[in-house]
């Protein structure tokens, strides 16, 4: 039965929301482009979402008494399925021609998240930083925005729904007074969670769209409310210009990359509010007479391709010509963007979105869905394929090996592939044994033999001790060697002061257990690359385990550098990174334990330099094995080369024991 409802809420043309999302998008595409920061344009993005569809709906309500999920979700299609399709079809055949092999894989996981609006659970639980400048991105890294958009659309339609349902159970239910509760309680529940997730884990915050929902919810509320809001002219004027101006220092003003997506996100979003009010409140000299204007409403109108295709022009713009952009070339990205988006809007979007019946909607989209799906498919078999290529050491590739023995190198490519290299890491990461940074909790990895062990290798520390943990498991399936890693990200073992607050509490922790556990040896770093002496620190923790006659292997730092070595091998050859390998003197002081009469004697030093080098140099391929995963950590196929190496050490210091 059809129920009659009269909600308070005005649909018509706002021209100066059109304006609001060009600006949006610029700032996007400027801070991306130039700053490699993020401007507070995506979070505009969502609060204009949440006015707009709320707005769609509340107009539905008022007109059919209902919200039928056919036509809402029928209406959504035609609007954002055109362009994500194409975008991602054209990315998938530039991915292939055009990335280098250590970010295809990635992309191709990406372009399937992004298809089917996971995105952002793709990139949260990859662990990716949005923010971080050294990471490598893929073309379509930002289509996590549009994955949340498309979660929250659901979540929308079934709250409304539910709210509907409610209201037509009972006539003492207000529907107005309803749905600004329920959108009162989403805005501070969501926003409370988002604070709280933003202190904690940032990085996995700024892709949840439970962090995020309460920007689209605020959305919602002004809908809602905005006609209350009559203002005199002088603060309409002040207001909106001062939103505006607002909004363009966002990203000057903040430090977002740790602070997005909690309170501060209020900012950009107040900022949007402040304009979209004053908009209800014409003047003659208000912003929305800027927003509002011919030109800004245009391009407004193809804001959505702006964002989408200045991202994935800038990162094939990054891989293939340079990694920095100058400002004639930024703004050459921005122009083309502008041009594609125009394009695509008038050709692809705009044919699909003025279709009036269903079958003729169908009859566009389910080609490209097909064509898309299907390249996607084709791309990503390829690229699986060549992502399990093997990493196993060998003779062609016997990695430090090679150093011990006479090795003919070959033509064979190293290994592990480029496509692997970036996650050759030790198993205790990809296992969920590794302590991650900020947390205390205890873990403990059990490697080797596990059950008629004749010796137990404690293995524990920082990430620099973690990556020896291949050649100990070598070593300990071999050898009947039972080894633990009781590793955390950013905490080595030394008293002296950490930025991570979870540090002190997992190292008492971790002592506590070690101590416990009363192993035949611990393996730990025993200096600091680019520091001359012992960490006192470390040596504090050294006479910890003489206390418990616990014999330890210190080993010393390997080099670290400010670029990732396998993506400079792989763009720039072999040889270039030996140059930039070597531009500048490492680890040729003296050893730094030597003359050190406060280090105990329970400590035993191991150098592995040398296994790092080659003709005196320092290596990025060593033994047909690529020696780093990232700018100083050992990849683990390499550390697995080296189990015979440590175990000669090892069986010494053990032995000695004896």
């Amino acid at each position: 039965m059809k129920h009659d409802f009269n909600i308070d809420v005005e649909r018509r043309f706002r021209p100066e929301i059109e304006g609001l999302r060009i600006v949006a998008a610029l700032l996007v595409a400027i801070y991306h482009i130039w700053f490699n920061k993020v401007s507070g344009g995506v979070d505009v993005f969502f609060v204009i979402s949440g006015f707009l569809i709320t707005t769609s709906i509340i107009s539905k309500l008022n007109k059919q008494g209902e919200l039928k999920a056919w036509p809402y979700f029928r209406n959504l299609m035609k609007r954002l399925l055109p362009s994500v399709l194409t975008i991602l079809f054209i990315v998938s055949i530039l991915s292939f021609l055009f990335l280098p092999e250590s970010i295809l894989v990635q992309t191709i996981k990406e372009i399937i998240a992004s298809l089917f609006y996971f995105e952002n659970w793709q990139l949260a639980f990859s662990n990716t930083d949005y923010l971080a400048q050294d990471q490598m991105k893929t073309p379509v890294e930002h289509f996590w925005a549009m994955s949340i958009q498309g979660q929250f659309y659901i979540i929308w339609f079934l709250l409304f729904s539910g709210m509907i349902i409610l209201a037509k159970s009972s006539r003492k239910v207000n529907l107005t007074k309803l749905i600004n509760i329920v959108l009162g309680i989403l805005f501070i529940t969501s926003f409370s969670f988002s604070v709280y997730q933003t202190i904690v884990n940032q990085p996995f915050a700024y892709f949840n769209v439970a962090a995020r929902v309460w920007e689209f919810a605020l959305g919602g509320l002004l809908c809602m409310n905005i006609s209350k809001f009559k203002l005199p002219s002088w603060l309409s004027v002040i207001i909106g210009w001062l939103g505006l101006i607002m909004l363009i220092i966002t990203g000057m003003l903040f430090n977002v990359s740790t602070m997005f997506p909690g309170y501060i996100a209020l900012w950009p979003m107040v900022s949007a509010i402040f304009i979209m009010i004053a908009g209800n409140n014409p003047t003659n000299l208000g912003v929305e007479k800027f927003l509002g204007s011919r030109p800004m409403i245009k391009l407004g109108g193809i804001s959505f391709g702006i964002y989408l295709w200045h991202w994935v022009i800038l990162s094939f713009y990054r891989y293939n010509i340079s990694t920095k952009v100058g400002i004639l070339q930024g703004i050459a990205i921005i122009l083309v963007s502008i041009l594609l988006s125009y394009l695509m809007t008038r050709f692809i979007e705009s044919p699909v979105r003025n279709c009036k019946q269903t079958p003729s909607i169908f009859k566009r989209l389910i080609p490209m869905f097909i064509v898309s799906a299907l390249t996607i498919s084709v791309l990503g078999v390829r690229t699986y394929a060549m992502n399990k290529a093997s990493s196993e050491i060998n003779s062609s590739h016997p990695g430090a090996m090679a150093l011990e023995k006479d090795f003919k190198k070959s033509d064979e490519k190293p290994i592990p592939s480029f496509a692997k290299a970036k996650e050759d890491t030790a198993d205790a990461y990809k296992d969920g044994y590794d302590t991650k940074l900020k947390k205390s909790d205890l873990k403990v990895g059990e490697y080797g033999e596990t059950e008629n062990y004749k010796k137990t290798i404690v293995l524990s520390g920082a990430s620099h001790t973690t990556h020896y943990l291949g050649a100990l498991q070598e070593l300990g399936k071999k050898h009947n060697y039972r080894i633990l890693s009781i590793t955390k990200s950013g905490c080595r073992l030394s008293s002296e002061q950490d930025d991570d607050p979870g540090c002190a509490p997992w190292r008492d922790k971790a002592m506590k257990k070690i101590i416990e556990i009363d192993p035949d040896l611990v393996v730990t770093l025993g200096t600091i690359t680019h520091e001359k002496e012992v960490p006192k620190g470390f040596i504090d923790y050294f006479k910890k385990f003489k206390e418990h006659d616990i014999d330890v292997m210190a080993t010393r730092d390997t080099p670290r550098y400010k670029f990732s070595i396998p993506n400079h091998l792989e763009k720039l050859g072999e040889q270039k990174t030996i140059e930039a390998m070597n531009q500048k003197p490492q680890l040729e002081h003296e050893q730094e334990w030597k003359g050190n009469p406060d280090i105990p004697d329970n400590v035993h030093f191991v150098d592995y330099t040398k296994y790092f080098k080659e003709d005196g140099k320092f290596k990025p391929v060593i033994g047909n094995v690529i020696v780093y995963f990232d700018k100083g950590h050992i990849s683990n196929t390499y550390a697995k080369s080296m189990g015979p190496i440590m175990y000669k050490d090892i069986k010494e210091i053990i032995e000695e024991k004896k």
